[in-house]
């Protein structure tokens, strides 16, 4: 599963899930940083990827759509690079079996 780092997010987070064995990237470097959330949206659709994200829309997107890509909503409110890699990764495990159990939107308070 590859999980695509929405722009709102730094490209340090992708780097951290890396570093942890994820499959990760950046919109940036999938050439998308300017890209709309329908552009990204679509592009994780057709690769069978998973947005992380803290965009409400993207959640609401993946709501009312029939066969959405994976979304990983992030709850979390302003914070620096480090507090945000420290407070997602001890959750990782967790998000990630209910990836593997079918939801398709997995909200990180």
């Amino acid at each position: 599963m590859r999980l695509i780092i929405d722009a709102q997010l730094p490209p340090a987070f992708a780097e951290a899930l890396r570093n942890v064995g994820c499959d990760a990237v950046a919109v940036r470097d999938l050439g998308l940083q300017r890209a709309k959330d329908a552009e990204i949206w679509l592009y994780a659709k057709q690769h069978g990827d998973i947005v992380v994200t803290k965009d409400e829309d993207f959640a609401e997107r993946c709501l009312s759509s029939t066969a959405p890509p994976v979304v990983i909503w992030l709850r979390i409110g302003n914070a620096t690079n480090a507090a945000l890699i420290a407070w997602f990764l001890p959750m990782w495990s967790a998000v990630r079996q209910r990836i593997e159990a079918g939801d398709k939107l997995v909200e990180v308070r």
